[in-house]
């Protein structure tokens, strides 16, 4: 299995998202209550990336990953869907690792 580096686990903060882009991949983190979710940036209703604006994948509560396109509303610790055009599917995960502070995409 191969292992892609995203970012030092510091570079994602208590409540907030960030997106990733590589070779291969475009993922995006939330942390929320020191733990790490790593999901494939897709929604299950279209396909099409969640966020318009870098980096934003929470509402404006930060309690839920929203899909700008049709504001679907995910749980962050599963990423169910509770509300929206898609109610009742998942992101879909992703794998990953932390080694030395080091957060590893498993492709």
């Amino acid at each position: 299995m191969a292992m892609q580096r995203i970012c030092h686990i510091n570079d994602i903060t208590e409540g907030t998202s960030r997106g990733f882009r590589g070779e291969g991949f475009t993922v995006f983190a939330v942390r929320k209550d020191e733990q790490l979710y790593l999901y494939h940036n897709r929604c299950p209703h279209l396909g099409v990336e969640l966020e318009w604006v870098e980096d934003q994948f929470l509402d404006y509560e930060g309690c839920l990953i929203q899909c700008a396109t049709h504001g679907a509303l995910f749980t962050i610790e599963g990423g169910r869907c509770v509300g929206g055009p898609c109610l009742g599917e998942t992101l879909q995960a992703a794998e990953f690792t932390i080694k030395d502070d080091l957060v590893w995409l498993l492709q």
